[in-house]
C-alpha cells in the first residue's frame, strides 16, 4: 500500500534519516514517539508538503515522492483542525469537492454519506467558532474523507480534547476505519492511544525509526534503552548475563541477581514492567524466580493506582492498585517483597 524507503528530509534546523517502513492495505498504522522526534514532519513529507532530500515514497505501487500533495490521493488531519471560521460545517465539508469542480449531485451525496457516518446533520449550519473540540474534530476527519483518500493521515487527532472527548473520538475513529476499512497513518506522543488504536507501532526519536512491530512487542520487547523508556517500562538496568541452571540465565546487576530467560550472554540491558512486580509485606509461595526484599523509599499516587519506588538497591518502580496499597497499609520505609517471573524480565 505505502512504502518509505530510505527517506531523509533536511529542514535546517531538523533531520529525518533514513526513514524505511511499510505500511499495508487497511491497516491502522501508528508513528509513536516524543516531542521534537520528527513524527509530524514524517506525516508531512508523505503528504507531499516538505522536499524530500533523499529517499522514495510509493502508493499503490506508484511513486509519488515528487507529486503535487493535491495529486496524492491522500487526506490529513490536523490537531488544529484548520478550519475555515468564515464557512458553515457544511460548506467546510464540501470545499475539496467544490475546488475539484464535482457535480453537485456527487457533493450532495457525498455529504449525505459523511453525515451519516459521523452523525452530524446537527451541525451542518454551524461555524467553527461554535463547535467544541471533539465536534470540530469530526468536522475535520468528514473534510478530509470527503475526497475519498486512498490513505488518511492523522496529526495528534486527540491531543487538544478533553479526557471524555478524547475517548469518544478515539471510538469514532476506530468505528469509522472498521467501516471503510481505510488505510490510516496516524502520530501521536500517547502510547495508550496508540496500543488502543494501532494495528502496528513504528516508535520515532531524534529523526529516526527505533523500533516497528506490534503493541505488545513494543511494550513487552523494546529493542533499546529509549524505547524502554518511551513506553514507561520504567525499571532499566545495565549487567552482565551469566549462566544459571537449566531454564535460566543470571543477570548480576550491582551486588543483586536475578533470573532472566535470554540466551544473550554478557554486557547487556535488561528491562522489567512495574505491573509485572507483586508488591507483598511477606515473602509468596510462588513458582516465580525472583523475590527481592526491600523498602518502600516514595510513594506516588496516581488516583486508581500507585507507583511505589522500592529499593533494595538499586531502586525498583513497582505499580499496584490502591485496594491492593490500603489492604496492605502499605507506608514510606515499609518493608516489603517484590516477587516476578524471570520471563517478565526483558534483556537487550
Amino acid at each position: 500500500m505505502i512504502e518509505v524507503k530510505n527517506l531523509s528530509v533536511d529542514l535546517g534546523d531538523f533531520l529525518l534519516k533514513d526513514i524505511t517502513f511499510d505500511v499495508k492495505q487497511g491497516e491502522y498504522y501508528i508513528i509513536l514517539g516524543p516531542t521534537g522526534a520528527g513524527k509530524t514532519v514524517l506525516l508531512e513529507s508523505i503528504a507531499g508538503l516538505h522536499p524530500i532530500r533523499k529517499g522514495e515514497i510509493w502508493l499503490n505501487g506508484k511513486e509519488i515522492t515528487n507529486l503535487e500533495p493535491e495529486r496524492r490521493g491522500i487526506g490529513v488531519v490536523y490537531q488544529d483542525y484548520v478550519l475555515f471560521p468564515h464557512l458553515s460545517v457544511k460548506e467546510n465539508i464540501v470545499f475539496g469537492l467544490r475546488l475539484r469542480r464535482q457535480p453537485r449531485q456527487e457533493i450532495e451525496a457525498t455529504l449525505s454519506w459523511l453525515v451519516e457516518l459521523l452523525n452530524i446533520s446537527h451541525l451542518l449550519q454551524r461555524k467553527p467558532g461554535t463547535l467544541s473540540g471533539g465536534e470540530s474534530q469530526k468536522v475535520a476527519l468528514a473534510r478530509a474523507l470527503s475526497v475519498k483518500p486512498a490513505v488518511l493521515l492523522l496529526d495528534e487527532p486527540l491531543s487538544a480534547l478533553d479526557p471524555g472527548a478524547r475517548e469518544d473520538i478515539q471510538h469514532e475513529l476506530r468505528r469509522i476505519h472498521d467501516r471503510l476499512n481505510i488505510t490510516v497513518i496516524q502520530v501521536t506522543h500517547d502510547f495508550e492511544e496508540a496500543v488502543a488504536l494501532g494495528h502496528r507501532i513504528a516508535v520515532i526519536g531524534e529523526g529516526r525509526i527505533m523500533q516497528i512491530g506490534t503493541s505488545e512487542q513494543i511494550f513487552r520487547q523494546p529493542n533499546s534503552e529509549f524505547v524502554a523508556r518511551f513506553a514507561m517500562s520504567r525499571n532499566i538496568f545495565s549487567g552482565e548475563v551469566r549462566d544459571g541452571d537449566e531454564e535460566c540465565a543470571v543477570i548480576n546487576i550491582g551486588d543483586m541477581e536475578v533470573a532472566a530467560v535470554t540466551e544473550l550472554r554478557g554486557e547487556i540491558h535488561a528491562s522489567l514492567r512495574p505491573e509485572d512486580i507483586l508488591i507483598s509485606t511477606e515473602p509468596l509461595k510462588s513458582s516465580a524466580r525472583n523475590c527481592l526484599h526491600g523498602v518502600i523509599s516514595r510513594i506516588d499516587d496516581r488516583g486508581s493506582t500507585l507507583l511505589l519506588t522500592v529499593t533494595v538497591p538499586p531502586e525498583f518502580i513497582c505499580l499496584v492498585t490502591r485496594h491492593s496499597f490500603e489492604e496492605m497499609g502499605l507506608t514510606e520505609w515499609k518493608e516489603v517483597y517484590m516477587t516476578f517471573k524471570a520471563s517478565a524480565v526483558h534483556i537487550f
